[in-house]
């Protein structure tokens, strides 16, 4: 059994090693759009912050959810963010199972590219959105008496770009259409729908999608509105972006190149060699 053991961390090891070989070629060519997108969340963080200085609490507005589906309360507030945290963590950690199962349909930097591409364009719609119109927000902190509803005025640069983390992250206000939670949702279950694998974990992630919008429109978080714009809004950006990109390269294929086509001719042979290490294949 320990000879069995040690043979087998073996060849994880050497997965690993050969997959991250593959990764680190693949964001020597594309870290320019993984840090513009991470630079992009930050600034998304930003113009959320921002927005909850203009927000002016109000008597909640008539909405056709909050009179079908019953409120959770303060107390249960946290049922649509622990759905949400597990999805989150689900899909991340399934984008980086390449460097361990031999069976591989994606690139991690690459599908993370994708992913983020998704994130920008629907953030960018929905910053012009939360700020062209503020609402009322209908949470718990952001109604009338609440001393969160409002914020004073700035009293330095640094308190703007701190953006009061993570406070003012969980407890802003203004920032409503349309909601940020089922871009996240909604981008991750698409990504998972078009490379993932396994039929039922994408049946179950639709369903979660939708127990997410209930949970949080439940939770008196956001008007139903804001659910129904991030539902078409969010998916007919990943059907644009999928039109207007090239087509993700399917390593499950056993034709398909180790990496993209896009590298130089001189770099061809090693990273043919280093797919047939991943997988498995052995040139005489």
């Amino acid at each position: 059994m320990p000879l069995y053991v040690r043979r087998e961390a073996s060849k994880l090891w050497r997965k690993i090693c050969a997959e991250v070989s593959v990764e680190i070629s693949l964001l020597a060519e594309n870290w320019k759009y993984l840090l513009g997108g991470l630079i992009f969340q930050y600034i998304h963080g930003l113009a959320a912050r921002g927005v909850h200085y203009l927000h002016r609490p109000g008597p909640i507005l008539q909405d056709i959810g909050f009179l079908l589906i019953p409120e959770l309360g303060r107390e249960k507030g946290h049922f649509s963010e622990a759905v949400f945290t597990c999805m989150f963590c689900s899909f991340a950690l399934w984008t980086f199972h390449p460097f361990i199962y031999q069976n591989k349909k994606i690139y991690t930097v690459l599908i993370w590219c994708r992913v983020l591409a998704y994130l920008v364009a629907s953030q960018v719609l929905r910053i012009v959105t939360f700020y062209s119109t503020q609402l009322p927000g209908p949470n718990y902190h952001c109604r009338e008496g609440s001393e969160l509803a409002t914020l004073p005025p700035p009293r330095s640069v640094l308190e703007v770009v701190l953006i009061n983390f993570p406070r003012g992250i969980l407890y802003g206000c203004g920032d409503l259409i349309f909601s940020s939670h089922m871009i996240f949702t909604l981008v991750f279950v698409n990504t998972y729908q078009k490379h993932g694998t396994k039929r039922f974990i994408k049946q179950f992630a639709w369903l979660l999608a939708v127990v997410q919008s209930l949970l949080i429109i439940a939770s008196r978080k956001h008007y139903t509105v804001d659910i129904v714009v991030a539902w078409y809004t969010v998916n007919l950006v990943v059907f644009c972006i999928d039109r207007k990109l090239p087509e993700m390269p399917d390593r499950s294929a056993t034709h398909s190149p180790s990496l993209p086509l896009i590298t130089k001719d001189k770099e061809s042979k090693s990273r043919g060699e280093q797919y047939n290490l991943l997988n498995g294949v052995i040139v005489s």
